[in-house]
Order: structure tokens, then sequence, then C-alpha cells
């Protein structure tokens, strides 16, 4: 039987996927003729308004001997959120057509409109940069992925330098049971630079930076003084030349923005001290004292999550803004020393004004710099602070970081059935507009979470304290599988739609439970390298096979253990297909690859594909 909808599928809605302002989208559904139909609707209505609005379809010739089909057009006018269901008049009295609440049905039939789809119109003429498209992304902790070995000139005794570089982070808190993140490894901007062959080698053409600007711990995000480069990582020329020797091997470099909060150990609050007499936390009269939030001056202040050592900012204030978006503000002043755009913190804590005044800078200085948010859910519904966020319409970010694709992807190796995680996928591929897919931020690491090879392979974390985290490493058998699982975890991460992000270490199976387990320094002459070989090669895949670049995706034979999909555009074809399980799968070629090219050791035979258990298969044409 056929389904009555499905939101997938060009034959019920095309065009598929998030559409412009002004795009007629067709709808078509199948209706069982035992049913009776005489009357069908699309029932449909704008995300800000209270009313459903109706639109008649039309009854076209029977689609089959039991089945009728009805179709009708509808043109979204402005740019948000629609949501819509059909109406059917029956035999039986009044049915909806709804999502069904069957991971394995694409639509069932209700009597009431309980549920909706969902249908994105996004701003006309809504551009992306193109300089990502196709390339992949590498992120760096400064102070833990390499020491040039220039010795700094640090005035500061607060804290503790770690001479061991394979040690681990302290962990452990101090006598006021604060973990104060004040020991360094001394990581820096030199060291990057040194590293920089190694990158491209690994095919990277982006480098997004944590941050790199005057705070007090090892992580930055308490910023100190986002003018100045953080005297531990180098100097505003070590920058500099980071982001001009990138380029010369095509590697652009982007800033991590970190602007809901300062630190309260700096320039702005300075409630240490540490600068003087000045700050708001000091002086009232500060330039800076509008930017906080106090409720009775100067003790009580709004902090980001209630840590007192970040202040929150009034992101509308005026000065604020100007200070960071104004034409001599901060935002600009990196661009003008090389960076290719910003990774925005936390970015659903931020107001929509905010954001949109940041892109507006960014694109008045440099049309083709990228703008990514960090945003944990599905960034074309997310709802924060009592409204809907407009992240993905065209008038904020360029991109997410998509944590959506992180879950399946791991949800998948961990043993969920490959057909409810390609919905999943395909659920971000039909709610985001085109050109944020092209340049999606697909991760699998970073430094909020757990390594990925530990979330894989290892033990669950189920609360553990830092002491259990701190000695807790995969015995030889889990690190073996691990290093299986992060080739299929790292091949769809390499061929879904948009831009595969690798965080510091993860291509040479780096352990790590949370923060700061999560944050060791880069293993230098103790990589794995069966793992950076396959990220190198999967690096390569990248750069020829265009159908990664802006291709479509579909999925192909999904199902229990084995996921996959085809992706395509006009010059190429790339089938991608893993298994997950303990048995090796045995399937015909799809219809044209079986005169494909196998890549990545994929084993063909006579139109016949050979998935070897915990392993991926790769064939372009």
């Amino acid at each position: 039987m056929y389904p009555l909808f499905d939101s997938k599928c060009y034959f019920y809605r095309s065009p598929f996927g998030a559409v412009e302002e002004g795009t007629k989208v067709h709808f078509q559904i199948l209706v069982p003729s035992e049913l009776r139909c005489s009357r069908a609707q699309l029932a449909i209505k704008y995300d800000e308004d209270a009313d459903w609005n109706f639109i008649n379809m039309l009854w076209q010739i029977g689609f089959d001997n039991t089945t009728g089909l009805w179709v009708c057009d509808f043109t979204p006018e402005k740019e948000g959120l629609y949501w819509y269901s059909f109406k059917i008049n029956t035999a039986e009295g009044q049915r909806f057509i709804v999502p069904s609440d069957d991971p394995n049905e694409k639509s069932q039939l209700s009597r009431s409109p309980w549920r909706s789809w969902q249908l994105t119109c996004y701003k006309k003429n809504f551009k992306t940069p193109k300089w990502p498209v196709g390339g992949v992304m590498y992120q760096i902790f400064p102070d833990r992925f390499y020491f040039s070995g220039e010795r700094k000139n640090i005035t500061r005794t607060d804290l503790t330098i770690n001479e061991n570089w394979y040690s681990l982070p302290k962990w452990w808190p101090n006598e006021q049971g604060e973990i104060t993140n004040n020991d360094f490894f001394m990581g820096d901007l030199k060291g990057i630079t040194m590293k920089l062959p190694y990158l491209a080698d690994l095919g990277v053409t982006c480098i997004y930076l944590n941050p790199i600007f005057e705070a007090y711990s090892n992580h930055r995000y308490d910023t100190g003084d986002y003018s100045k480069i953080d005297p531990m990582l180098g100097t505003e020329e070590d920058f500099e030349e980071l982001c001009s020797e990138a380029k010369k091997l095509g590697i652009h470099i982007i800033n991590d923005g970190v602007f809901s909060h300062t630190g309260s150990d700096s320039i702005y609050f300075n409630r240490s001290g540490k600068y003087g007499d000045g700050g708001a936390f000091r002086d009232q009269n500060s330039p800076y004292y509008s930017w906080y939030k106090f409720s009775n001056w100067p003790h009580n202040y709004s902090s980001w999550w209630g840590f007192y050592t970040l202040p929150e900012v009034n992101e509308t204030d005026p000065a604020f803004n100007e200070y960071i978006n104004g034409k001599d503000g901060i935002i600009r002043k990196w661009m003008k020393k090389g960076s290719s755009g910003w990774r925005i913190d936390v970015a659903d804590e931020l107001p929509d004004e905010f954001i949109k005044n940041i892109r507006d800078n960014i694109k008045d200085y440099d049309p083709d710099a990228f703008l990514i948010g960090e945003v944990w859910e599905d960034a074309s519904n997310k709802e924060s602070y009592g409204a809907r966020r407009r992240f993905l319409l065209g008038e904020e970010l360029d991109s997410v970081m998509n944590y959506v694709f992180r879950n399946a992807i791991i949800d998948y190796i961990k043993g969920a059935d490959a057909l409810v995680v390609m919905n999943s996928i395909m659920t971000v591929v039909e709610n985001y507009p085109k050109p944020v897919l092209n340049v999606l931020m697909n991760l699998l690491s970073t430094h909020d979470t757990e390594r990925a090879i530990t979330v894989l392979a290892g033990e669950p974390l189920n609360g553990r304290d830092r002491n259990w985290q701190a000695h807790k490493l995969l015995n030889h058998e889990e690190y073996v599988r691990g290093i299986k699982l992060m080739k299929i975890a790292s091949g769809i991460q390499y061929t879904l739609p948009g831009f595969p992000c690798v965080y510091y270490g993860d291509e040479t199976g780096m352990q790590g439970y949370k923060d700061p387990f999560n944050r060791q320094c880069f293993p230098w002459d103790y990589e794995n390298q069966e793992l950076i070989d396959w990220y190198k090669a999967l690096g390569k895949m990248r750069k020829v096979c265009t159908a990664l670049w802006e291709g479509e995706i579909h999925n192909a034979f999904s199902n229990g253990k084995f996921l996959s999909y085809i992706r395509h555009d006009e010059n190429t074809g790339l089938f991608c297909g893993f298994n997950t399980g303990n048995t090796e799968i045995e399937i015909d070629c799809p219809p044209g690859y079986a005169s494909g090219t196998p890549l990545m050791g994929t084993r063909m035979e006579n139109g016949k594909l050979y998935i070897p258990p915990l392993s991926s298969s790769f064939i372009m044409i």
C-alpha cells in the first residue's frame, strides 16, 4: 500500500526541502478509494499566525484501481516556518493525514490535526560562502595542539605550567572546591603554523580556533580582553602569520566569538583588580558599566549559568554593540588581521538582533566571510527565551554546529536502527535551507563533548566522577574496535551534506571523557597512523567527488545494521554503505554503480557489493 503522504519524497512534495520566498510548492496525496473521499484540503498555517488556512485540492484521475490522487499548490510569500497537514472528508467523517508516530511509517490517518509537517521558507537570494563547500574543517584547542618551543615572557603568577606534554590536565578542585582551569601546556599560534603542512595533508581547508584572546583560564571562554591575543599563545603578528601561511595552503582561519559573557577577571569587569581601578565591578562610571546586568552593584549581577566568573553581557546595549560590531570594533579588527569568519558561542542565548548585527558587519567587510552558530538542536525550529529563533532564514547565520547529525551517527553505531537514523538525517535535510546544508558544521567531538572514540567504544559515563574519568581508558580490545567504529563514524561524517569538522586528535584516536579529559594534548609521536591515513583518504575523496559538495542525498537500502545512501549531482554519484553488524552484508550494486569505481578498500565482484562487519563501502560513478 502506498503512503498517504511522504514529505521526503518528490512525488508527494516538490520541490523537496526548504524553499525560497515566492517558490510554488506542489503537494500530492494518495487516498485509498475505500475511504470514499469527497473533498481534500491542504491545512496550512504560518508559524506566527493563530488561524489555519485551508486550500482545496483537486481530484485527478485515479492513481490506480484502489487509490485516488489529490493535488494542490501553495506559495509561501514570507520567510519563516509553515506547518501543514491534510483534511479529507470520508464516508466515515472528517479525517486528517498527519505525520506518523511510527518511524517505519510516513503518515497516518487521525481524527484530529495533532501533528504537522514543517515547511521552511527562507529569504530570497540567501547565499552562504562557497569556499567551505567540499572542504574539511579542523577544530583546535590552542593550548593543547602544539608548542613551538618559544618561551614567552609571562608576567602573571596565578597559573601552573605543565612541563610534561603528555600528562593529564589539572582536574582536581582547589581548597574552595573550584575548578580553576589555570594550568597551561603552552601550545601556541606558532605551533599551529608549524603544523600547517600536516593539516593540509589531512585535507583541511579551514581551521576553527577555540578562543585565542587574553583570558584567565586555559579554555579562554572567560575573555579578559577581546582586543589582545593571549600572551601565552603569542602575538598579533603570530596570528597574522598563521592566517597568511594558512592561506598559502588553501586553509582559512575562523575565530571563536564569545559575546554572551566576559570573564570577571577582565578589563571590562575587573572583579579581581588585575586591570587597575577601572571596570564595571569597581567603577559605576566605567565605560563598560552599561554592558552588565547588576541587581545590586557590585556583587549581585547576572552570570552565565550561575558562574560568578562569567558575568553576562547585555548584547543590545549600544556601547557593547559598537565595541563588537562597529567599524573599528572587535569583529573587524581580527578579520583585518586575516580571519575568514566567526563561530558564535551559545548562539541560542544571544538576541536575534545581535546576531543579525554580526552578520551585517562581517558581510559588509567581506561578503564571503563565514558565520557559524553554536546550536545543539534542530536550528530551523529552535525556540529559546520564549521565541522561535530565525537563525537559518537568511538574515543571521550561515551554518550551525550540527549536533543533530552527530547524535544520529552515534546512535546508529551504538545500535539504533539504520532506517530510524536515516529518517533523523533526512529531517534535517528537509528542514534546513540548501545554502545552509552545503556548509553545515558536521562534528563527532568538540571541546564540550566526550571524545568520539570514547563514546563509541568505551564504558558509558553514567554520571561517574572526575576521578574515575581521569583513570579510565579503553582496553586493547575496546581500542581496536574503537578504531573500526571511528572509521565508520567519520565515513558518515565526511559524506553527509555539509562541512565535516575534525576535533583535533580525533583523527588519531584520542580518548577522553568530559572536560578536561577531552582537552588533552595532541599525542605527537604516538599517533594512530592507520586512522590518520583513513582520514587522509576521506579528505581526498571529498576533493574529487563533487557530489559531496552540493549534491542531493537519497536513502538507499537502510535497515537494521546497514545504513546506506546515495549522494549525486550532475557530474558524479557516490554510493555510501555502512555495516555496524557482526556479519558480512552482500547486496546487488545500486543501478548504475556496478561499473563504478570502488574506493577506500571497497570490495565489488560481478555486480555484487560485499561489506564486511564494522566497515564502510564507497562506489563512485
